[in-house]
């Protein structure tokens, strides 16, 4: 009887040898190669800041059922209470009725970004305590809570700017390089008079008639932000549309969607990857501008630009200005090592030795 040889389990997916040496080469900057782990750290916990921050605890233990505040709403009758409103659960009243038959945990920070503290030591903005570690701002809100949200809030509104503006202006690009002639005649006009226009001024009159909210800022700075990657993917088309193997694809009748983002445009993200991370700190510096002239998100969001604002307008309180100074600093200082770094993970003069 003839043994049968059993068949060789798939082999894992492993990067090409380009890829490899790519990734290598990011791993040999160490300043960016550290920078994308502490900025991957700090914004995986920000995403949770609910559980860090927050005026509301995780878990309560009341009369043997448990209850879950940080995720559902419960009216203070539940806990013994006179109002049918939802608890205060910083109020000592319902931590005492909470505490005889039950008892409360805590997130590390017993704020959320829009908490005023009542018992502050001193008038508001108060320095930083016990309880408040960086202080708080005008209005009696903690400052770290609110640096942590507002980190948020700045990254996202970058990341989410970041993407569509590239799906836009790469694929205005990859029109205008491609077929060339009027149409990238026109396209160039066009691209000329848009960004002509002044965009701030435009921000300030339609914020004086709509409630600026964060789908309205990201839709207004789409409008403009799109014409940042277009020049680039242009004469990256304009390069290869006349190469072999794009004559050869046209001879067998490819289409030409197909030879533009099959063919062509894996050539062009080469060296649109190595703009994406200053793209992104340039959409977080957008955003912090806008809350800072007073046109960004709508009053009482948790924002950089915002607290500096505060830092501004109240000179003698120096942790508002320190914090939101550091707090950008910090941000833009590790997206540009990353960008450093994803620079040189692309450069063909270290991928090709």
């Amino acid at each position: 009887m003839d043994a049968t040889v059993a068949p060789a389990p798939p082999s894992p997916a492993r990067l090409s040898p380009i890829n490899q040496r790519r990734l290598e080469n990011f791993k040999a900057n160490r300043r960016g190669f550290w920078s994308f782990w502490i900025f991957g750290i700090i914004f995986f916990l920000s995403m949770f800041a609910e559980l860090i921050a927050n005026d509301k605890p995780y878990f309560v233990w009341y009369d043997g059922d448990a209850h879950f505040p940080a995720f559902v709403a419960y009216a203070e009758t539940e806990f013994g209470g006179e109002f049918a409103t939802e608890a205060d659960y910083r109020d000592e009243f319902v931590i005492e009725l909470i505490e005889e038959k039950g008892w409360m945990l805590w997130p590390m920070i017993r704020f959320s970004y829009n908490t005023v503290n009542f018992d502050l030591p001193t008038p508001a903005p108060s320095p930083p305590t016990s309880e408040n570690w960086l202080g708080t701002d005008d209005q009696g809100r903690d400052v770290l809570a609110r640096t942590i949200y507002g980190f948020r809030i700045s990254v996202l509104f970058g990341f989410t700017l970041t993407v569509l503006s590239s799906i836009i202006g790469i694929a205005a690009g990859a029109v205008q390089g491609y077929f060339g002639g009027w149409v990238d005649l026109i396209f160039q006009r066009f691209i000329e008079i848009w960004s002509g226009l002044p965009v701030l001024y435009m921000l300030i009159i339609l914020a004086s008639v709509v409630v600026p909210s964060f789908w309205w800022l990201l839709g207004l700075m789409l409008l403009f932000s799109w014409m940042g990657l277009v020049g680039l993917v242009r004469a990256e088309f304009l390069r290869a549309r006349n190469f072999t193997f794009v004559q050869a694809a046209r001879a067998l009748g490819v289409s030409d969607t197909t030879i533009m983002f099959r063919h062509i445009l894996p050539n062009a993200m080469v060296a649109t990857i190595t703009f994406l991370p200053f793209i992104l700190s340039g959409s977080v510096v957008i955003l912090t501008s806008l809350d800072f002239l007073g046109f960004g998100l709508p009053a009482g969001s948790a924002s950089v630009g915002e607290l500096l604002n505060q830092g501004k307008n109240n000179l003698h309180a120096p942790w508002l200005g320190f914090t939101g100074f550091f707090s950008i600093a910090i941000m833009l200082t590790l997206l540009v090592f990353i960008g450093e770094a994803v620079r040189d993970a692309f450069d063909p003069r270290k991928t090709f030795r």
